[in-house]
């Protein structure tokens, strides 16, 4: 393995989850993801089937302290577990909120092990939270919504949303001023509160 190739996975934080102080912090991180799942915010002049869950803070956190792959990996424990247990989609949401969740994770934690700045950090979480705003809407206007729409009549989510924002009339419309304002909020969000526990967990996720 050459040097270049070694700092990579360094950086991915591959070599963090190889151990099993690292499986056990992931593991630990994901059930905690996991429960979070099931406690949803509403937004008032959203829809209301947009609800905030805090359910990326853990990963966010593990990401950053641990390295990208532990990010990835809690998002995929995490959906996995609600999949199994409570999905109303088939799995379709289940794999759109890892998409949307690792659109936030991937960006931050990258920045923040190759440079280890707050400035790095932030630089990282901007691009995450534009990335996860338009992971977020091509995931619904491709996935979620199609789905939705086979449940109940497209017209009839947009008449629910259109009651909430008056500026939404169509699908598009219903991504542009429904869709991509909850996940840049839900982004904005999550990353607040992970810059005031972080400080605080950082040296515990650390620790060998």
């Amino acid at each position: 393995m050459n040097k270049t190739t070694a700092i990579g996975k360094k950086s991915l934080g591959f070599k963090s989850i190889g151990t099993v102080n690292g499986l056990t912090k992931v593991a630990i991180l994901s059930v905690l993801a996991f429960l979070i799942m099931f406690i949803e915010l509403p937004i008032f002049f959203l829809p209301g089937f947009l609800q905030i869950d805090f359910s990326d803070l853990p990963a966010l956190i593990g990401g950053l302290a641990l390295g990208p792959a532990a990010g990835i990996m809690i998002e995929l424990i995490k959906n996995f577990l609600h999949f199994i247990t409570k999905t109303t989609t088939g799995g379709v949401g289940e794999f759109a909120n890892f998409l949307i969740g690792i659109a936030l994770i991937i960006p931050a934690s990258i920045s923040y092990q190759k440079y280890r700045t707050k400035k790095g950090a932030m630089t990282g979480i901007v691009i995450g939270i534009v990335s996860m705003g338009i992971v977020g809407a091509l995931a619904n206007y491709y996935m979620l919504l199609p789905f939705y729409a086979k449940v109940m009549p497209l017209e009839q989510i947009i008449a629910w949303s259109s009651a909430a924002n008056a500026s939404i009339v169509d699908m598009k419309t219903l991504v542009l001023y429904g869709v991509v304002p909850f996940n840049l909020i839900k982004g904005i969000m999550v990353t607040i509160l992970t810059g005031f526990l972080y400080k605080k967990l950082s040296p515990i996720l650390k620790m060998r």
